[in-house]
């Protein structure tokens, strides 16, 4: 299981996260929900273990370990994986040596294929298409997502996956999270958009870095849609701060 206890994180001197909790089953689909700009990339980030991205109070924990301090790649190693709003670009490979890492991944040609079909790609027009720039923006997210899978991680952490894809997405990120799940492991899609979280089991709502509701994914998208709906969402952390207590601040500011 992977669960964050009472993660607090300010830039700036903005409070971006306040006492977030949450916990991750695995083989369950999870969303963590809310408008732009209610710190949930932060979140994404600091379970990832970016630099510059330690929260200043709180822990993670990993099977119970203490995984608060470790870098990124020991984390990628224990199976967290993270999938950005904007893929990395490599130039002048095949999508099919980019997805096995130029053969060094082993897999099976039918299941690669089926992980090009997932993401929307026909394997017949794509596994040997060069990675350049007659790819659009949404086929380099397609193929990004794709490599995700073919590493089967046990969490993959998905920053609003339909970023810069066409209107089909919908129905594309649901056979993703669908495909981690298939094989144990725990899909977290983060997102503003409520019908993409419809397909999990379990999500979180936040707003200015609080979880404000939490629970069955149906439920948690009604209270979204009744309060996000007629909020402007300000996203003023010195409001946060104004909330929070002395001691709250004093250990925000450690």
């Amino acid at each position: 299981m992977l669960k964050l206890e009472n993660i607090s994180y300010k830039a700036e001197n903005k409070i971006i996260l306040r006492d977030i909790s949450m916990e991750f089953e695995e083989g369950k689909k999870y969303a963590i929900l809310g408008v732009n700009g209610a710190g949930k990339s932060t979140l994404g980030y600091i379970i990832m273990g970016l630099e510059d991205y330690k929260p200043q109070t709180g822990r993670i924990l990993l099977d119970g370990e203490d995984i608060t301090n470790l870098p990124i790649y020991e984390r990628a190693k224990r199976g967290i994986t993270l999938v950005f709003q904007e893929p990395p670009r490599f130039e002048g490979i095949s999508i099919g040596a980019y997805l096995t890492l130029g053969g060094k991944i082993k897999i099976e040609k039918a299941e690669l294929e089926n992980i090009l079909e997932t993401v929307g790609l026909s394997p017949k027009l794509y596994m040997s298409r060069k990675v350049n720039g007659s790819l659009s923006g949404g086929e380099r997210k397609r193929v990004e997502l794709a490599s995700i899978l073919v590493l089967k991680p046990r969490y993959a952490i998905l920053d609003e996956p339909d970023s810069g894809i066409d209107i089909m997405s919908l129905e594309m990120v649901n056979n993703v999270l669908n495909y981690i799940a298939s094989y144990g492991g725990t899909p977290i899609i983060i997102t503003h958009r409520e019908e993409m979280a419809e397909n999990v089991d379990f999500a979180y709502h936040i707003c200015n870095g609080v979880v404000l509701h939490k629970g069955k994914a149906t439920e948690v998208i009604e209270e979204y849609k009744k309060e996000c709906g007629i909020c402007d969402h300000p996203n003023a952390p010195e409001k946060n701060e104004k909330a929070m207590t002395s001691k709250e601040k004093e250990e925000v500011s450690k």
